[in-house]
């Protein structure tokens, strides 16, 4: 299976509490919700397609723990994102959680990078992570995300957890789509590509060139 990541940011790369206000406090943060304005249908038939290729989801366990008290809610079969959402596997990095309540789940402990690549070596088309900053920030640093759908809203936080962490390791990417939807979402889609060279060692590269 492929691994993909869908993430919503901010114009200045915060991640956190996207949904709603009461989403996720977590450090004191009050400005949850400012995702949701942007909300349109183009990026709601965006998401679909995307859904669409899961054949199982991967999530970190506060993101698990925010959707396993809404999807369930919705248990209409005819919508396609909610029933594969409820009916395919979930697998969640955690080692605090025993047990799943929103199954099929699977708990995973210990060093879930390890563990990744070995689902990745399954037979399937996408193991979709959907938010879960913290997981994809280790499993990027592992080099085990395929792919990375950003949604980037046109609105700047200030504060907040960030996807990209301000020290985390320099990491090149290939863009592979970009669009725009009517509400100002860009939606830019990469897979991880060698690091870009330092312009000093680029400086003396040239110079040897020459």
């Amino acid at each position: 299976m492929k691994v993909t990541l869908m993430a919503f940011l901010s114009v200045d790369g915060v991640s956190q509490g996207p949904g709603a206000r009461d989403e996720d406090t977590d450090g004191g943060f009050a400005e949850g919700g400012w995702f949701y304005p942007y909300g349109d249908q183009a990026f709601g038939n965006l998401v679909v397609n995307w859904v669409a290729k899961a054949d199982a989801f991967l999530f970190g366990r506060r993101t698990y723990e925010g959707f396993a008290r809404h999807w369930p809610k919705l248990a209409d079969p005819a919508d396609p994102v909610a029933s594969r959402l409820n009916g395919l596997p979930k697998y969640v990095a955690s080692n605090s959680l025993v047990r799943g309540e929103w199954g099929p789940s699977m708990i995973l402990a210990g060093d879930v990078p390890r563990t990744v690549a070995e689902l990745k070596r399954q037979p399937g088309r996408e193991l979709q992570i959907h938010g879960s900053a913290r997981l994809a920030q280790s499993l990027l640093a592992a080099g085990t995300i395929d792919e990375l759908r950003l949604v980037i809203a046109p609105v700047v936080v200030g504060s907040g957890r960030r996807l990209f962490a301000s020290d985390g390791m320099l990491t090149g990417l290939r863009l592979l789509s970009h669009e725009t939807t009517p509400s100002g979402l860009a939606i830019q889609v990469y897979e991880p590509a060698e690091a870009p060279i330092h312009r000093e060692t680029a400086t003396i590269l040239d110079g040897d060139a020459g």
